[in-house]
């Protein structure tokens, strides 16, 4: 079951209120498979234009944070790559994690969008102002989720819900100015 996006109203307002996003990893920042080479190491692959809509966001002024349920050192470089200021890994309760890090970051749920794909994201999708699913996320996710993405995880998820919010905000047309003679 996927939800379409009303771009009017009630919806415009709660994205017009967004200044940070929260993302998990592995179904969200990639399209959840986990790889293991010869000697032990793990291996993720991220999307590229996530990547770079992510750097949008941060030159659009806003921020973003990470709370995932596994650990990996992958996940502290492409943090690190892409600007992004939170980084919790390891959570195996999401929520107060959740709630810490916008205590440290100072906003208010309201304010934050939060994207997942599976059970352990759905608190988090709850609490915040907009709670976005990818779209092959598991079923009681999606219908958790105010929004649910076309693309999947791992795949323009990120960079469809980042375009999306800066285009409400009226902020899309000056990281195109940047970029187009």
């Amino acid at each position: 079951m996927s939800k379409e996006i009303d771009k009017n109203g009630d919806f415009k307002k709660k994205l017009q209120a967004i200044k940070f996003l929260v993302l998990d990893v592995d179904g969200v920042m990639s399209d959840g498979k986990i790889g293991y080479m010869a000697n032990g190491d793990e291996w993720k692959a991220f999307d590229a234009k996530d990547g770079a809509g992510v750097k949008y966001w941060v030159r659009a002024g806003h921020r973003a944070g990470i709370i995932t349920g596994r650990s990996s050192p992958l996940v502290d470089r492409r943090a690190a790559e892409l600007d992004i200021e939170f980084v919790e890994q390891n959570a195996k309760s999401k929520l107060p994690v959740f709630m810490r890090m916008l205590g440290k970051a100072g906003v208010r749920p309201e304010e934050v969008a939060v994207m997942g794909d599976d059970i352990a994201d759905i608190p988090l999708i709850r609490a915040a102002g907009a709670g976005v699913a990818v779209a092959d996320a598991t079923e009681e996710t999606r219908d958790a989720a105010l929004w649910v993405t076309k693309k999947n995880g791992g795949h323009g998820a990120i960079r469809e819900v980042i375009e999306t919010i800066l285009k409400v905000q009226g902020r899309w047309s000056g990281i195109l100015e940047r970029h187009l003679p």
